[in-house]
Parts: C-alpha cells; sequence; structure tokens
C-alpha cells in the first residue's frame, strides 16, 4: 500500500510527470530507431535502448551497422543525462516521502 501511495505522490509532482514523459520519449525514439536501422524486435530494441542509458551494456546486443553505431554515440549523448535525472529524481523524491512519513 505505501508502495502505491508514493507512485500516486510522483504523478501529481508536475516535474516528475514531465520526466518521466521526457524519458518516454527518448526511450521510443531509441527503440524505434534500433528496429529499423539494427532490423531487431520491438523487445530487443526497447531492451538494448533500456541497457544502453541506464549503462549497463550486457553486450549480448550490439550495433552491427554503421548507422546503427552513430546513432548510438548520439543517444548515448543525449539519453543519458536524462536517465540519470530521472533516476536522480526519483531517488529524491522517494527520499522525501519517507521523511514525511515520520
Amino acid at each position: 500500500m505505501y508502495l502505491f501511495t508514493i507512485i500516486l505522490s510522483f504523478l501529481r509532482d508536475k516535474e516528475y510527470r514531465q520526466l518521466l514523459g521526457i524519458t518516454a520519449i527518448i526511450l521510443a525514439i531509441g527503440t524505434i530507431t534500433y528496429h529499423y536501422i539494427e532490423g531487431w524486435s520491438w523487445i530487443d530494441a526497447l531492451y538494448f535502448s533500456i541497457i544502453t542509458l541506464t549503462t549497463i551494456g550486457y553486450g549480448d546486443f550490439s550495433p552491427q551497422t554503421t548507422a546503427g553505431k552513430l546513432f548510438t554515440i548520439v543517444y548515448i549523448i543525449v539519453g543519458i543525462g536524462m536517465i540519470l535525472g530521472f533516476i536522480n529524481a526519483v531517488f529524491y523524491h522517494y527520499k522525501s516521502q519517507l521523511g514525511k512519513s515520520k
């Protein structure tokens, strides 16, 4: 129940909703681009987009085309800051909610 309350408080926060929207757009752009440039399935393209932007990089997928490699360079530069901002916002929002519940 507490987790549900925190999620609702995230969605009430305008800045968080904007950050969530921008993150979803960046992931969608990556997924669509990898699907068409590399010919990956939708789930593989989404998986690679998330793995790349969270800097996990398992290495099980990698772009094989020149266009895919060039897109990945730009995608990482643009997207990593946004993903880190999203993670940071979630952390501080959760931390502030814990402070209110004490």
